[in-house]
């Protein structure tokens, strides 16, 4: 529970129809079993106490008795038990039947929630049976000797996890235009239960598990689906135990065609940081909702829901495929309009033969060519100095011929060694002038050769490198138009893989390049090789952007602390780096965060491609004097 993480599960048990001790026998084993892997809060399916298939037996009084029972039973056996469990049954109330969850804690019955839409077509016939749940009022009985409401407008609020509460549904619910679920999230709701009885039908698990992320995102919620299985009557049906959890649009887990329990792990404080963070979310209003409050023992929540070491990257191949595709031409896009709007004559790009400047050479390809112009509209330039080694000079200037571009080379030295001797800058003295006074002769260059042909100088720059301000001012952080701009660093490898991926056919030569480019090693190489070889490293100096970007991800996009984001990289990441040098990056990460953002706050244009970007008209608004006290004494107390 510790970070907002609460262990849900979605359980299905193996039932006979109408049996309802043995029913409740199944479920306690579930819960059981729940509990020895840390379980909280558990979902059971729709009229599992007697079985969703017993038709007009529902009429039978000794089958609605049988139900009450086992839900007594169920009360006694969850006394000692630290979880919030949700069933379902049939429940008789002033005269009337309704299909029912019953919400328990701890031997407490909470409340009881009605179904809302009763299906009546095709194979179902639940208004033959069954009540749709009362509109407004909420309806007072006294079940298992313990007195309690029914209604659909109750939420159920943990005391020692405030962000947790809990809504309930019931299987067409959601399949209604008006799902409950709405209400009850708009109310205050962060996690919804769904009991359900679904049968299985071909094609209808695909729609179910678009249902089920799709309203987890729109609600920005925790969405728990438990679906019926084995044992219900097959006269005409079959149900598959189709289960599902679902946080914010993203499943989580799922399991179909077995019984038991599935598993995963909601966090339900990034889902209220992310209702804070969207202003058309309505803030809830507590007061048209029945509350009911129960506590869960505080505990560090085990981990065992998917967190991808590459946060921005899909780990599906063929995701990434597309993602690739598609962020090339929405940055494309965004180039294209600048060069139109602005009557470019040309589009000026500096080459080093490194990572982020072939990224934007291919971008202002795609631009070009959906322009209809010719790529000899783009002129690529590289500027060897002091610390250009021949491989990256080579692999610039055989990258800007295969793309098809004007190349030019102009050597920056002694232009720099001019500059230097202006200012009384060494030659021996390779300190912080000595690297920028070139980057910003560079960017002097390009900025003079646009002038001089009537174009745009475009920028190279990324996503990770704005994080860390590791951007000469003024120097390569300055451009025209900055098309890599909200493009991380574990992001842009992957742009140019595809990118080599998909020019193999035509063009071999161009693929291997390219694959060389992104065999290099990342570095501004501005302090001269040793052996021919590049000197310096950039991630042996800021350290691993995979790590870095992780910290992005987490710190930025969804306002994590520094201990969770800390527990998360040890969780994702802690088999390729120890606890020691996950902690002293991430010390680093928030150290030049703070320091570095004068740099963000005078960013050139440039297109919003992914979930996240640094631009100051954009995503994120910082002053460049606050101060990270706050966030290195968190680190700090981890370190002790």
């Amino acid at each position: 529970m510790r970070d907002g993480f609460i262990k849900v599960a979605a359980g299905t048990p193996e039932i006979r129809v109408a049996d309802c001790a043995y029913n409740a026998r199944q479920c306690i084993a579930l819960i059981r079993e729940a509990q020895g892997q840390g379980v909280k809060v558990l979902a059971l399916p729709e009229l599992c106490l007697t079985g969703y298939t017993c038709g007009d037996l529902f009429f039978q009084d000794t089958l609605l008795r049988g139900a009450e029972d086992a839900l007594g039973q169920m009360l006694e056996a969850t006394r000692p038990v630290d979880m919030l469990v949700a069933l379902g049954l049939p429940v008789r109330a002033e005269g009337k039947l309704y299909n029912c969850a019953a919400v328990l804690c701890r031997g407490k019955l909470l409340g009881l929630v009605p179904k809302t839409c009763l299906p009546n077509y095709g194979e179902f016939y639940e208004k033959r049976w069954f009540e749709p749940g009362p509109e407004e009022e909420f309806l007072s009985l006294t079940l298992c000797g313990q007195e309690v409401f029914l209604g659909k407008r109750h939420l159920f609020r943990c005391d020692t996890l405030p962000d947790l509460v809990v809504g309930v549904e019931i299987c067409e619910d959601l399949w209604s235009s008006a799902p409950p679920s709405v209400f009850l999230a708009q109310s205050g709701a962060t996690l919804i239960l769904n009991l359900s009885a679904s049968n299985e039908t071909v094609g209808k698990a695909d729609y179910r598990r678009a249902l089920v992320a799709g309203q987890s995102g729109r609600l920005m919620c925790g969405y728990v689906y438990a679906d019926a299985g084995e044992g219900e009557s097959t006269t005409d049906l079959v149900f598959a135990g189709h289960n599902l959890i679902a946080e914010n649009g993203t499943v989580l887990a799922e399991r179909r065609f077995a019984d038991g329990l599935t598993v995963s792990e909601v966090d339900v404080a990034r889902i209220a940081f992310e209702r804070r963070r969207i202003t058309t979310f309505p803030p809830a209003r507590q007061e048209r909702m029945d509350w009911s409050e129960f506590s869960l023992e505080p505990v560090e929540t085990s981990l065992t829901r998917p967190i991808g070491t590459n946060p921005f990257v899909p780990d599906d191949s063929g995701d990434r495929d597309r993602r690739c595709r598609e962020i090339l031409h929405i940055a494309a896009l965004g180039l294209k309009k600048r060069l139109a709007h602005t009557g470019a004559k040309s589009a000026v790009v500096g080459l080093s033969g490194g990572l982020d400047s072939t990224l934007a050479l291919l971008i202002t390809a795609r631009a070009m060519d959906l322009l209809g112009r010719p790529r000899t509209d783009i002129t690529a330039v590289t500027m060897p100095c002091f610390g250009t080694t021949s491989r990256t000079k080579s692999n610039a200037q055989l990258l800007a011929e295969r793309i098809g571009t004007t190349f030019q080379t102009i050597d920056i030295g002694e232009a720099v060694r001019v500059h230097f001797r202006d200012i009384g800058q060494s030659m021996d003295d390779l300190s912080v002038t000595f690297e920028n006074g070139q980057a910003r002769e560079r960017t002097q260059v390009l900025m003079d050769v646009a002038n001089h042909q009537g174009g745009l100088v475009i920028g190279t720059g990324d996503l990770s490198e704005l994080a860390l301000g590791w951007a000469t001012y003024n120097g390569d952080h300055m451009s025209m138009y900055g098309v890599n701009g909200s493009i991380p660093k574990t992001l842009v490898r992957h742009l140019v893989a595809y990118s080599a991926d998909t020019a193999e056919p035509s063009d071999p030569e161009l693929a291997a390049v390219l694959r060389d480019i992104l065999d290099t090693p990342v570095s501004p190489e501005l302090l001269p090789p040793k052996e021919g070889e590049i000197a310096q490293r950039t991630e042996d100096l800021v350290g691993p952007y995979e790590l870095h970007d992780f910290f992005l991800y987490y710190a930025v996009r969804w306002g994590f602390s520094p201990r969770k984001v800390f527990r998360l990289a040890l969780y994702a990441l802690g088999n390729r780096y120890d606890r020691a040098a996950i902690l002293k990056w991430l010390q680093n990460f928030y150290r030049r965060f703070f320091a570095q953002q004068f740099k963000r706050s005078c960013l050139p244009d440039g297109p919003k491609v992914g979930s996240l970007t640094l631009s100051p008209r954009g995503d994120w608004r910082m002053p460049s004097d606050a101060v990270n006290s706050l966030w290195m004494e968190e680190l700090d107390q981890l370190q002790s």
